[in-house]
C-alpha cells in the first residue's frame, strides 16, 4: 500500500510538470531559431564571419582588402561547404569587446577569432563553441637580452597584458600559485600594448602563445624577443556560434572535423579528385560517394570534397598560415594529430 500511494503522488508530481511544460513550452519552444542560421545564409548568398582587426597568420587584411589567416580559412571553409565557394564570405573585424556581442546581436554568423572556449562564455553569453580549431596556452614574451630561460624567473617583473581577456586571470593565478609578486600594466587595445612592451614600459609581453609569434613579426627586430617555452594555461581556440541553432553548430563543426579526418585519411585539396575514386569506406564516407551525411546537415554529399578541394586539410591550414614554413614558424606542437603525437582528434563520419 505505501508503494503505492508512493507511486501515485510520483505520477501526481511529474502530471503536474508535464502540464507546466505543456503549459509554458519549457525545454520545448524557448525561443528556438533551428535553421534560421542557415536559411539566412542561403538567402544573403554569404557567410558572415567575425576575425580579428589584424592578427599575422590568423586573421590580416592586405593593402587590397584581401583577408588571409587561420582563422579567415575556418570561415571559407564553412562557405566551400555551403556554396562550393569559399570567396563567399563578409568578413567583420572585431576587438575583444565587440566580439561575442556581435554574435549575440546577429552581426555575424560565425566568430572566428582566436577566442577561448570556457564555461562562462557559453553560459553567460549564450554561445556554443563549435569545435577547438587550435590548442593554444598563455605564455610570456621578453627580450633576449635578459636572459631568462623559465617563467619561475619573472617574480618582480613588470607585465603587460591586454584587458578584460582570459590571460589576466591566468597570470594571476600562476603567479598566486608559485609565490610570485608582479606589477600588472594592461591596456584595453593591443597597439597600446605593443607600444608600451616596446618602449620599455614592461618588461615581460603575456598573451596567447600563438598571438605572441604573430606579435613578434610586428618589432623591427624579431630576433631580440625570445618566447619563453612556459605554457601555464588551457586555451582551446574554437570557431563559436549561437546557441539555439543546432544545424548551424553542427556544420560549422563538421566542417573542423571533416578536415582534420581529411588529413588523418591522407586526403587533400591536391588529391581530393582521385579520394572521389577511393573504394576505402572511410574516405567514401567523407567524400561524399557513401551515406548521406550532408544531406543530414542541410548541405549536399559532397560538403567535405569542397571544403578541401577549395580550402584544404587541417594541416594544409596550419602550415601555410602559421606552421614551420610560414613567417610565424609555429611549431604544430598540441595541434599534431592524436596519431602523430598531437592531441588533435576528430569524431569519425559514419
Amino acid at each position: 500500500m505505501a508503494i503505492f500511494a508512493r507511486t501515485f503522488r510520483t505520477g501526481l508530481v511529474l502530471g503536474t510538470l508535464a502540464a507546466a511544460v505543456v503549459t509554458t513550452g519549457a525545454f520545448a519552444e524557448t525561443d528556438r531559431s533551428d535553421g534560421q542560421t542557415l536559411k539566412d545564409t542561403l538567402k544573403r548568398g554569404a557567410v558572415n564571419c567575425g576575425v580579428n582587426v589584424g592578427l599575422p597568420g590568423f586573421s590580416k587584411k592586405d593593402d587590397k582588402g584581401n583577408w588571409s589567416g587561420f582563422d579567415v580559412d575556418i570561415c571559407r571553409a564553412v562557405a566551400a561547404a555551403i556554396f562550393n565557394d569559399p570567396t563567399k564570405v563578409n568578413f567583420t573585424p572585431l576587438d575583444n569587446n565587440q566580439r561575442l556581442k556581435a554574435l549575440q546581436d546577429r552581426t555575424v554568423d560565425i566568430l572566428s577569432r582566436n577566442t577561448t572556449w570556457s564555461m562562462s562564455r557559453e553560459v553567460d553569453y549564450g554561445l556554443t563553441f563549435a569545435a577547438v580549431s587550435y590548442y593554444d596556452g598563455a605564455g610570456f614574451m621578453l627580450r633576449r637580452s635578459r636572459n631568462v630561460d623559465s617563467a619561475l624567473e619573472l617574480a618582480g617583473t613588470r607585465i603587460c597584458v591586454q584587458s578584460d581577456t582570459t590571460t589576466q586571470l591566468n597570470v594571476a593565478d600562476y603567479f598566486r600559485v608559485n609565490n610570485m609578486t608582479y606589477d600588472e600594466m594592461k591596456f584595453g587595445n593591443v597597439a597600446d600594448l605593443l607600444k608600451a612592451y616596446e618602449a620599455g614600459q614592461c618588461d615581460v609581453l603575456t598573451t596567447d602563445t600563438s598571438q605572441l609569434y604573430a606579435y613578434r613579426q610586428a618589432f623591427a627586430k624579431p630576433e631580440e624577443h625570445v618566447i619563453l617555452a612556459d605554457i601555464i594555461s588551457k586555451e582551446p581556440l574554437a570557431p563559436v556560434v549561437r546557441q539555439r541553432d543546432d544545424q548551424w553548430a553542427l556544420i560549422v563543426k563538421w566542417t573542423v572535423y571533416a578536415m582534420l579526418n581529411a588529413e588523418e585519411l591522407g586526403v587533400s585539396s591536391q588529391n581530393v579528385d582521385e579520394a572521389l575514386k577511393s573504394k576505402k569506406p572511410d574516405v567514401m564516407r567523407l567524400v561524399g560517394t557513401e551515406g548521406n551525411f550532408g544531406e543530414k546537415l542541410g548541405l549536399t554529399n559532397d560538403w567535405a570534397a569542397r571544403v578541401i578541394r577549395h580550402v584544404g586539410n587541417y594541416g594544409e591550414v596550419f602550415e601555410r598560415n602559421v606552421g614551420l614554413g610560414s613567417n610565424l614558424a609555429i611549431p604544430r606542437g598540441l595541434n599534431q594529430l592524436w596519431n602523430a603525437g598531437g592531441i588533435q582528434y576528430a569524431p569519425p563520419i559514419r
